[in-house]
């Protein structure tokens, strides 16, 4: 047997117990409507639509936050079933219920109840919740208890009941972050031409002269924007039949007396009456469907009715129903309804003015609520709605809602603003660039240091407008940015839990970032999920400020994470958590820091599930901080008259090493040429054979940096032995995973530890020196171990810190401790616990 609607396909045997439901009722089985969050339609493999359960040919959508994957002319038909990630005043609850979607799982995925294959590549098949992953049967998931305790990554997914995000007009996206420049800007326009192309993929014009191929619109609104599908029936058809197939077509189930077909001329679009006349005609010639000048297109219309039966669903959740079924008729109000809903839910005693009907549609892309007027008939919106669309009518519902005082707070984090000001010169400067209402808009929260702003906005339009324009203003030529961030309340997470905030840099190792934010976004809670080039790490600390105990994923290369480790140092005084760990995924070329604390050498797409199971059951460890003062004495080249004031002090962090001379050269000569053709370094193959290329050129040159520079290791002066390169070491790997300091035991120094308080200085004598530790058969020149360094440059010097070279010039460079220690995450020795969900 096969569904006329969905295509679902069963043996006869099998029918009795088939348990899915077709995708016409699916709105009706919607516990709480959330919108899903589209990106741009791309090519998805071996994936099967939600709604008509074929597979995706041609370009398609996937909802960003659960595993929803729909043609482009099926996103219409779906519904807004999407994951509850936080709580926006519409139907907020503490217990989550498992959130199953069906199929586009691995062929290998098991039940967890009958322990047999669920999967396939074939069809659509097996459920799996999106928040605990639990696998199942269509036929076992019924059984299930339905409360969900998020399974075994609990302890580090955000409780969606733990935050707050009131976000009426923002899109998905920008509620999650999600940066729009993978986003092609997509209207709804834009979808409708998809839409009406699209749906003639099913149905072949047929050339059997035994069919007809018509055109059905499912009301007004249809024909306003020329959207229809197509319907095949055969020449001599009754009209029942085409109704029928009409229906089935809009994935309607109704019983198909109780509509007709109109025939569409094209005076339709001139003027609105011609739709609503009821030729007598027409409604007459319900004998067959076929005649010579037959129209090509036709609307389905909705019989009017003198009564029906209509759902109202309360609210709250707690009434242990979903819905109460209610009859009305002609004389019926939303007064009425109202009043005799309340004793049906138990609320009789209570006053009619506290409560009110709202409508609300569920369409895939938005959830749209209207309150409706008390002294509206509740038949007449029915049918206007039936008149708009027939399919809006399948996905619209009416709940009945206490009247409370709403409260609007949208945050908004606004950054690139010049650093250093007061709150008030910050107030002053958004009020000349931006026109803001200060009576709507206050500075919640200031980081001066970064030059950002947090906005409390208790107006849902001032916030769209604010958060529009931000995006092409510029202060002192710099762009600034705007980010929606969500509020966390923290006294309502869990002991236990110690949510992780991840941070990606999407341009890090080959583009693989971008895979990775879609993988973390579906994994966790899309709210601890923040991208790097939308705003840096500051909107995620912000984020996190209130949350007890948090850990830290960053996804990059050694420079992402410095980035990261650096933000973290300048906002830990306003963090409650003011120590979180750091735990690293390697993107990137270098990864030295990802190779001591076991995370690899570079991400190679392993299964980012395993990767957070590895972050949950990492240790805690320590490492030193460095920071370093290059303090130029003479001025920079290029000044007039030779009379210039020297650069300030400059001051950097450190974390892994710094190098002075060939080292830093190399590097340097690298990001030029990175800089003049970006496009050619996506691959980190690529990337070191440039270095390599650059190596060779130098072989030849001889320097003497012994003699351009001094050293002093705590308050001793060092005799330097003829290098030509001056290194410093933390960690005990240098240049994508060569070990400098070498591992044979030296009396004179103490054995290398990353928390042990100390750098180790090591020199090389050239490139080819340089070659040979990298290939591993020899080990840097050891000069020194100590805490507290000053270097003499005597002239300009190439310098390296963690990967960011430059030129310095001449002066002083002075390298002690950082602060606190920082605490990172070293992935465990051991086989991961095997640990059931």
């Amino acid at each position: 047997f096969i569904s006329t609607v969905c295509n679902f396909m069963s043996h006869e045997k099998c029918l009795k117990n088939v348990k899915i439901p077709c995708s016409c009722i699916a709105p009706s089985l919607v516990r709480v409507p959330v919108a899903h969050c589209f990106g741009p339609p791309g090519h998805y493999k071996r994936k099967f639509c939600t709604v008509c359960r074929k597979s995706l040919e041609s370009p398609a959508f996937r909802c960003e936050v659960c595993e929803l994957h729909v043609h482009t002319d099926c996103i219409l038909f779906a519904c807004s079933d999407c994951r509850q990630c936080h709580q926006d005043g519409h139907l907020d609850h503490d217990t989550y219920h498992h959130h199953w979607r069906e199929g586009n799982l691995s062929s290998s995925a098991r039940c967890e109840f009958c322990k047999k294959t669920c999967g396939s590549s074939e069809v659509l098949s097996g459920m799996r919740c999106e928040w605990c992953g639990i696998l199942a049967h269509a036929a076992c998931y019924v059984i299930v208890t339905p409360e969900c305790t998020f399974g075994r990554l609990r302890n580090m997914i955000l409780p969606p009941n733990c935050v707050q995000l009131f976000s009426r007009n923002f899109s998905k996206l920008h509620c999650f972050r999600i940066s729009e420049n993978m986003q092609t800007e997509s209207d709804e326009d834009d979808d409708v031409d998809g839409s009406t192309q699209g749906s003639t993929k099913d149905i072949q014009i047929s050339t059997d002269s035994s069919k007809q191929t018509l055109k059905i619109f499912d009301g007004n609104d249809a024909v306003k924007r020329n959207q229809f599908r197509l319907i095949s029936v055969p020449r001599i058809a009754k009209n029942e039949e085409v109704v029928e197939a009409a229906l089935r077509a809009y994935y309607i189930n109704d019983d198909q007396q109780e509509y007709e077909l109109q025939t569409f001329t094209q005076q339709v679009l001139l003027s609105d009456d011609v739709i609503n006349r009821n030729d007598a005609a027409e409604d007459s010639n319900l004998g067959s469907v076929f005649r010579e000048s037959i129209p090509e297109a036709w609307i389905i219309r909705a019989k009017p009715k003198d009564e029906e039966v209509i759902r109202i669903y309360p609210a709250w959740l707690k009434v242990g129903m979903a819905y109460v079924s209610l009859r009305v008729n002609k004389d019926s109000t939303v007064q009425t309804v109202i009043k005799e809903v309340l004793p049906l839910l138990g609320r009789q005693t209570e006053c009619l003015q506290n409560f009110k009907l709202v409508e609300v549609l569920m369409g895939s892309k938005q959830v749209q609520r209207m309150v409706l007027d008390n002294q509206e008939l509740i038949l007449n919106r029915l049918k206007d709605i039936r008149k708009t669309s027939i399919r809006q009518m399948n996905q619209t519902r009416f709940y009945i809602v206490e009247n409370s005082k709403s409260i609007v707070q949208v945050n908004l984090f606004v950054g690139g603003l010049p650093p250093q000001l007061s709150p008030e010169e910050y107030t002053n400067i958004l009020k000349e660039e931006l026109a803001i209402k200060t009576n709507v808009v206050s500075v919640s929260h200031v980081y001066q240091a970064q030059g950002a702003v947090v906005l409390q906005i208790s107006c849902f339009s001032e916030a769209e407008r604010i958060y529009m324009l931000v995006k092409d203003t510029v202060v002192n030529d710099k762009p600034l940015n705007a980010v929606v961030i969500p509020s966390v309340m923290a006294s309502k997470i869990p002991r236990n839990c110690c949510p992780l905030l991840v941070f990606v840099n999407p341009k890090s190792g080959g583009l693989k970032g971008r895979d990775l934010l879609y993988s973390f976004r579906k994994l966790l809670n899309p709210h601890q999920v923040f991208e790097l080039t939308n705003g840096g790490p500051l909107p995620g600390f912000h984020t996190f400020s209130k949350v007890p105990s948090f850990r830290v994923l960053v996804c990059g290369g050694d420079g992402t994470v410095g980035w990261v480790l650096g933000a973290l140092e300048e906002i830990r005084h306003k963090l409650v958590c003011s120590e979180p760990s750091v735990a690293i995924l390697p993107l990137g070329t270098g990864n030295d820091l990802g190779r001591v604390l076991r995370w690899g050498a570079g991400y190679s797409g392993e299964d980012p599930y395993s990767i957070l199971v590895s972050v949950d059951e990492a240790d805690d460890v320590l490492m030193d901080r460095w920071t370093i003062l290059l303090d130029a004495e003479e001025p920079a080249e290029g000044a007039e008259n030779g009379i210039a004031e020297p650069e300030p002090p400059k001051i950097v962090q450190m974390n892994n090493y710094c190098g002075l001379g060939i080292d830093a050269e190399l590097s340097l000569d690298f990001h030029h040429a990175r800089e003049e053709e970006p496009g050619k370094f996506n691959s980190r193959f690529h990337n070191k054979g440039v270095y390599v290329k650059v190596g060779l050129q130098k072989i030849s040159h001889t320097r003497n940096l012994h003699k351009d520079i001094k050293l002093q290791v705590d308050q001793h002066e060092v005799e330097l032995p003829s290098i030509e390169g001056l290194i410093f070491i933390n960690i005990p790997s240098w240049g994508s995973g060569a070990d400098l300091w070498g591992s044979e035991s030296d009396n004179r120094f103490e054995k290398p530890r990353i928390d042990d308080g100390l750098l180790e200085v090591v020199g090389v004598t050239g490139v080819v020196h340089m070659g040979q530790v990298q290939g591993g058969f020899r080990s840097g020149i050891r000069i020194a171990q100590g805490s507290y360094f000053r270097v003499t440059l005597l002239k300009p010097i190439p310098v390296q810190v963690d990967g960011e070279p430059w030129i310095q010039a001449p002066g002083q460079i002075i390298i002690s401790a950082a602060g606190p220690k920082v605490h990172m995450l070293k992935k465990s020795k051991q086989k991961q616990k095997k640990t059931g969900s």
